[in-house]
């Protein structure tokens, strides 16, 4: 009797981890795409793997559910497929856009797929010794729990990381809760209680199901919220320098990024100078062109702009107000930023004015 309550138990957790595993797995590519192909980040890629693991885990546990004879090919696959989810998953962090500064070079290296593979292969090797020679080798038949707990780790620093430069803090605790109930998992795995575990693994596999979910959404939306507006769709207000509290001097607000919120970006005087001076310029006057200082420059004529570098400084401190720092990158900010605010005289004459049509200027004076 127990013994059929218990495959009817292992049959119902096999067909639950094929179905939602699988539609997990089609819905993560499916993210991936229409949004993350075109950015060529194939980070959900790898963790859509990781979860089609799980679902072959769950095909393996309905076609051997009644039968013992194979035990040891189930055992062995089912480590396998644990050991590919693994990988997967840590073959994805190098695609985290931000991950935790000690980490950041380990992850990054171009040795991380070696630093990785080898353990895989190093616990893999004992696995199908195990399975084609139906032979116990005690601790080392279970590095797979090991290469789980080592990937967890990992998993834990940089989802924590990933939802805290998101702003989204309840989500990193999450994680860190879903983490550790994950942990505990794996270490049951060395148990024998075999209605127990498959407890546990459902609860670990949808709460991280869920959180790969919660990281993709996070991922779009911060993909939205950073998307640079066309000129038109842009509006730009110069805030009066003596307005209260002070922090409010040299401030500038843009107003059409996505969200529900303006965003106000500090400058320093100087910069905050020059790009009044181009709004005032396009707003104002016939001629809305400022001239960049050339390196063989006449002595007798004032120059708009001393180089290049200052306009570069300028951009850099607004993505910076817009983002915060090193939270954007070249290609897709500051040459998409550029391109909006800015435009370059067609007859190469080192002039620039401001795109953002006048109308759409306020300037508080």
């Amino acid at each position: 009797m127990d013994a059929q309550i218990s495959h009817e138990i292992s049959m119902f957790y096999g067909w639950w981890q094929l179905s939602v595993c699988l539609f997990a797995f089609l819905s993560l590519m499916s993210i991936w795409y229409h949004i993350g192909k075109r950015q060529h980040d194939y980070g959900p890629v790898w963790l859509a793997l990781s979860v089609l693991c799980w679902a072959f885990s769950g095909l393996i546990e309905i076609i051997f559910n009644n039968t013992s004879v194979y035990s040891h090919y189930k055992d062995g696959l089912t480590s396998i497929l644990s050991l590919t989810n693994s990988l997967f998953i840590l073959m994805a962090l190098p695609w985290f856009k931000y991950l935790p500064a000690p980490l950041t070079p380990l992850i990054k290296s171009k040795l991380w797929p070696l630093i990785i593979g080898i353990p895989f292969a190093f616990a893999l090797f004992p696995t199908l010794f195990k399975m084609f020679l139906v032979r116990e080798a005690y601790v080392i038949n279970e590095l797979d729990v090991v290469y789980a707990l080592l990937t967890l780790i990992f998993l834990g620093f940089v989802l924590w990381e990933s939802f805290i430069k998101r702003r989204l803090l309840l989500l990193g605790w999450l994680a860190l809760i879903t983490i550790l109930v994950t942990l505990m998992a794996q270490i049951y795995k060395l148990m024998d209680n075999n209605i127990n575990l498959l407890l546990f693994s459902a609860i670990f596999k949808t709460s991280l199901i869920m959180l790969f979910f919660a990281l993709a959404l996070s991922w779009v939306k911060e993909l939205t919220e950073t998307l640079i507006p066309d000129p038109f769709q842009l509006k730009i207000k110069f805030i009066k320098k003596n307005q209260k509290p002070s922090t409010m001097a040299n401030s500038v607000s843009l107003i059409g990024f996505p969200g529900d919120k303006d965003r106000i970006i500090q400058l320093t005087p100087a910069l905050y100078r020059l790009f009044k001076e181009f709004a005032q310029r396009k707003k104002d006057m016939t001629d809305d062109w400022l001239e960049i200082k050339p390196k063989n420059f006449d002595v007798t004529k004032d120059y708009d702009i001393s180089d290049h570098n200052e306009l570069k400084r300028l951009l850099e401190a607004i993505l910076n107000g817009l983002f915060g720092k090193k939270n954007w990158t070249k290609d897709k900010h500051y040459e998409p930023l550029k391109a909006t605010l800015f435009e370059m005289s067609e007859n190469r004459e080192r002039k620039i004015r401001l795109r953002i049509p006048k109308e759409n200027i306020y300037i508080d004076y």
